[in-house]
């Protein structure tokens, strides 16, 4: 059993609300993506240096465009900024820090515009790092053999320093899924990106959104279904995203074990 590595969705971009949105109430329970409560509890503390995660604010668009290994579109991802909350947060015998939450929206499209997922997403932002949310890299490929079953999503945020320092190694993170019946637990889907670097340098990276200034992290992507402790079926490749501070993930390249691209995942539209 082959599992599919698992593209993410980084950083916002958004839903039309009005044909679109009327398509996503026409689909089957089965084909709409969670929105796990738990999302909402994460909390990390922030200073005034994160203020606006990724430069976001609130109303506003991100859309990317999906790539196959040869460069032919395959989807679009759409995001939209819900709503940006900042709080204080005391902390023992230290000043209160700022905390700032931002709440997304997105949409998976396929090439007749038709929505395939839609999923709820939050970031937040830690001293002068910001944090994308895990649930970005669920592996709905994964899943579709477990419609009906019980889902409990655990996810864990990626950091991307404002200022990182060349070979800096960041903490890993994704999302782990455990399905269940009633009476049992099935199996536990999961993706992760670990070894996480930061490369020397920036390099100018080009989209059809425009020319950034891009720090790149490199990874090693996991994607893994078990069905018990000795039976794991995974699939291992190599991720590659270039990130621009101010604007967000501009561009990710997925490589397979081969080192043959497989996927890439373009700003479009900011």
């Amino acid at each position: 059993m082959r599992v599919p590595l698992s593209f993410p969705v980084f950083v916002v971009a958004v839903f039309s609300l009005a044909s679109q949105s009327a398509r996503a109430q026409a689909l089957p329970d089965s084909a709409r993506l969670p929105r796990p409560a738990a999302v909402s509890q994460l909390a990390f503390e922030k200073t005034t240096r994160c203020a606006q995660p990724f430069g976001m604010h609130e109303g506003q668009f991100f859309e990317y465009q999906l790539l196959d290994g040869r460069g032919k579109p395959a989807g679009t991802w759409r995001y939209r900024v819900v709503k940006i909350k900042q709080d204080s947060v005391a902390v023992k015998k230290k000043k209160p820090v700022a905390i700032t939450t931002v709440l997304l929206k997105s949409g998976l499209y396929d090439l007749s515009n038709r929505v395939l997922a839609q999923q709820d997403l939050t970031h937040f932002c830690r001293n002068d790092t910001t944090f994308t949310d895990g649930l970005a890299y669920i592996n709905y490929e994964s899943l579709k053999s477990f419609r009906g079953r019980r889902l409990a999503y655990q996810a864990t945020p990626l950091a991307w320093p404002t200022q990182p320092t060349a070979g800096t190694s960041l903490a890993e993170g994704g999302v782990a899924i455990q399905v269940s019946s009633p009476s049992v637990a099935i199996a536990k889907v999961r993706t992760v990106v670990r070894q996480r670097t930061v490369m020397p340098g920036t390099t100018l990276i080009t989209v059809p959104a425009g020319t950034f200034s891009c720090y790149t992290v490199e990874g090693q992507q996991e994607a893994s279904t078990a069905a018990r402790a000795d039976l794991v079926f995974r699939n291992n490749g190599r991720e590659v995203c270039y990130y621009d501070p101010a604007v967000g993930i501009v561009k990710t390249e997925l490589y397979d074990k081969n080192r043959k691209l497989v996927q890439t995942k373009v700003l479009t539209k900011h």
